[in-house]
């Protein structure tokens, strides 16, 4: 798992990476300008930063010179753009950039290029006791929701690395769902169902929240007031 953050001022670009990346098990954290960009970086420094070139107030090539100057680009970013040119892209790489994705963006390549941009990012090369466990759930975190419903029928000897091995024993596919369902469920609970603390918790937008939701088959018909 990975915390990334997707900044492009395309809704229709940050839903569909939000729900490709999360899909693969990390944690996304959208902005649709260079401003929201700046808020999360100065609170966190996510794994891996895909940029969009141009945006309306601030384009990418801008920011990325502005966390070049400021001592914050200490993450690998990809910069995205459907209309840039060579040049662009070399400026773009001299500055700090680690690679390029043009736009219509294929899955793979994508994919591709995000876990070979994983693998230069200092948290995985020398994880950060506190700001690591921060990004990334911990093994104790996953047992506490994985446990909630099957833990009462289990024995002792009956888990893998503290997880239930009936999670292990089922396709992935329907493990994860089942997983998600259940940390879902969780965070409802001790969250008193507000949908806002919880899409800010997960870093998921309200709307791929509510479809997320929806997908696992949890009813969220007692929180249509927070839309």
């Amino acid at each position: 798992m990975a915390s990334i953050l997707v900044v492009d001022d395309e809704m229709g670009i940050r839903e569909l990476l939000n729900e490709i990346l999360t899909d693969e098990g990390h944690t996304v954290y959208s902005a649709e300008s260079a401003i929201q960009a700046r808020t999360i970086r100065e609170q966190m420094r996510p794994d891996l930063v895909l940029l969009d070139i141009w945006m309306p107030d601030t384009d990418g090539i801008t920011l990325l010179k502005e966390w070049s100057k400021t001592g914050q680009l200490t993450m690998p970013v990809v910069m995205m753009s459907g209309h840039a040119t060579i040049d662009t892209a070399v400026e773009a790489t001299r500055i700090g950039a680690l690679n390029f994705l043009e736009k219509p963006i294929a899955l793979q390549k994508l994919l591709k290029t995000v876990n070979k941009a994983l693998e230069s990012s200092p948290k995985f090369i020398e994880p950060e006791e506190g700001r690591f466990a921060q990004a990334i759930p911990t093994v104790t975190t996953m047992t506490r929701v994985a446990v909630t419903e099957p833990a009462p029928l289990l024995q002792d000897g009956e888990f893998i690395s503290g997880i239930a091995k009936t999670y292990f024993d089922l396709p992935l596919r329907e493990a994860r769902d089942l997983f998600e369902k259940a940390y879902f469920e969780h965070q409802m609970q001790i969250m008193g169902g507000s949908m806002t603390k919880i899409s800010e918790y997960t870093g998921l937008e309200r709307t791929h929240l509510y479809r997320k939701l929806k997908a696992l088959g949890i009813d969220t018909s007692r929180n249509k007031s927070e839309y």
